[in-house]
């Protein structure tokens, strides 16, 4: 048993340390295809490539470089030669790629609000005018409370300090 599973290999045949370099050559290739021209046409390429790493690899998400960044990485990819922009715009790629953080309110509002939500209901339930709370599993009615109290939490932070949402 042991002489079959040497045979079968150690893993992905691309070692761990050089998937990054793969995946944004692949993406470099995509971003070369739109035949980029100006600034617009460079800022939205780079939009969609964040769209993509975020809509495709679940739980971790990644905070999109400011315009100011995305403006000197476009216009230090157009100042370089043809033969240096795919590894211009790798390093330019790698050093925006942030992981996004949650704050402390979000954090404490998610671990706060289902057993919240869960208590409101029970107490719903014994008043006649709230009967149809009832008619609601609890499967729908505590994440949709949840999700409710989060985009509210982060609608009300972004209009008493004006900070983005995307934070």
């Amino acid at each position: 048993m042991g002489m079959i599973m040497s045979f079968m290999g150690k893993g992905l045949p691309i070692p761990s340390t050089q998937m990054p370099s793969y995946v944004m050559g692949s993406l470099y290739k995509q971003f070369v295809d739109k035949n980029i021209k100006t600034f617009d046409e460079f800022h939205v390429a780079v939009l969609e490539i964040f769209n993509t790493f975020n809509s495709s690899l679940p739980g971790k998400h990644y905070d999109v470089p400011s315009r100011k960044d995305v403006e000197a990485g476009y216009n230090d990819w157009r100042a370089a030669p043809e033969l240096e922009k795919k590894e211009m715009f790798i390093n330019f790629m790698k050093e925006k790629l942030n992981t996004g953080k949650l704050d402390d309110s979000t954090f404490i509002i998610g671990l706060a609000t289902p057993p919240a939500a869960m208590a409101a209901k029970r107490a719903g339930e014994n008043v006649p005018q709230l009967g149809f709370i009832k008619a609601i599993p609890d499967v729908i009615f505590v994440p949709s409370a949840t999700i409710l109290a989060l985009v509210s939490a982060k609608l009300t932070k972004r209009m008493l300090q004006g900070s983005p949402i995307a934070s």
